[in-house]
């Protein structure tokens, strides 16, 4: 009788498969990681040439940009108390900022008055209307002032009279550049129904600062003030324009309930006092010899530097709706 053939041993084939198997995953995972630094590196690489394009990490900014706005938008749409705070916690951060750029440049700005008066006006002027957004501004730029004065009595903070009286000035100058028209959005805000021009002239002064964005970016030829700001274009102070009196035809309609041609005086005039807002913060941090504000805002530089345009534009929409609202 021939012999049986033998079974085969499946412990053997199974034992034959598994380095196999372990092979193409160990090469699997080794190619799905290069694969992944590859991608890493082109992101990294196209990040840069952004960065060095645009001058900011775009990236950054659109989120940190989107962060504020939003927090902005829901304050105004919610509750208008609930504005007042992210006023107050914005307008903190901007006193802090200048008056420590200031303050690297020789000037000595007392910091803990500076702040104090800068919320004492946003809520009188949310509480106590214009009135008190006056009567606690002087009061409080008296106060920063006698302050600075005491301050002489410490050897540490002594100044000569001319670098006294040039600390004085600089703090004055903090509360009604940062605080003063800052504290007119509040203002506009506690108007009946202005929390929608309040919240609709933000929308124009983003539009202004995307409209110059983009087409200073891709169209800019003509410099606008290069001593100044050598990034800023007659395009794209054209293509800011543009855009702004498109939102602002679009707000005065649908927003505030107003005819349409005031969107073009809306769109109009807020370009020109958001431009002169940038220039003039240029102006600041070139005379300082900074390049931003502060470094707090990743892709922004500070929350000056991101709330620039809109100081002199609040004071503009205020001063709009009481003529038309």
């Amino acid at each position: 009788m021939g012999t049986a053939p033998s079974d085969p041993d499946p412990s053997g084939s199974s034992n034959q498969k598994r380095p196999d198997f372990d092979e193409r995953a160990h090469n699997a995972r080794h190619e799905l990681e290069a694969n992944l630094r590859a991608q890493r590196a082109r992101l990294e690489a196209s990040n840069e040439k952004l960065t060095a394009r645009t001058g900011r990490n775009l990236p950054a900014a659109i989120g940190i940009g989107v962060g504020l706005g939003g927090s902005v938008l829901l304050s105004l749409v919610l509750v208008k108390w609930v504005f007042v705070i992210v006023a107050a916690a914005l307008i903190f951060f901007i006193v802090i900022e200048l008056t420590n750029a200031l303050r690297s440049a020789g000037r000595k700005v007392p910091r803990i008055p500076s702040v104090v008066v800068a919320m004492a006006v946003v809520v009188a002027s949310y509480v106590w209307k214009a009135e008190g957004q006056w009567l606690v501004l002087l009061g409080g730029v008296v106060v920063i002032s006698v302050w600075r004065l005491v301050e002489q009595a410490l050897p540490s903070r002594r100044a000569s009279a001319a670098d006294t009286g040039r600390d004085l000035a600089a703090g004055a100058f903090v509360q009604i550049y940062t605080t003063f028209l800052g504290s007119f959005l509040v203002l506009l805000t506690a108007q009946e129904g202005g929390q929608w021009w309040a919240l609709g002239t933000l929308i124009i002064v983003i539009a202004v600062d995307t409209g110059a964005y983009a087409t200073g970016l891709n169209f800019g030829k003509h410099k606008m003030a290069p001593r100044i700001s050598p990034k800023k274009t007659w395009e794209g102070f054209a293509g800011s324009a543009a855009s702004a009196m498109i939102a602002g035809v679009l707000i005065s309609v649908f927003m505030i309930h107003e005819p349409w041609w005031l969107g073009i005086i809306l769109g109009a005039v807020l370009t020109l006092t958001a431009t002169v807002g940038d220039l003039t913060e240029s102006l600041i941090k070139r005379d300082l010899g900074i390049k931003d504000i502060s470094a707090w805002l990743p892709g922004h530089g500070g929350f000056l530097d991101r709330l620039d345009s809109t100081l002199p534009s609040a004071v503009v929409a205020y001063a709009l709706y009481l003529i038309f609202a």
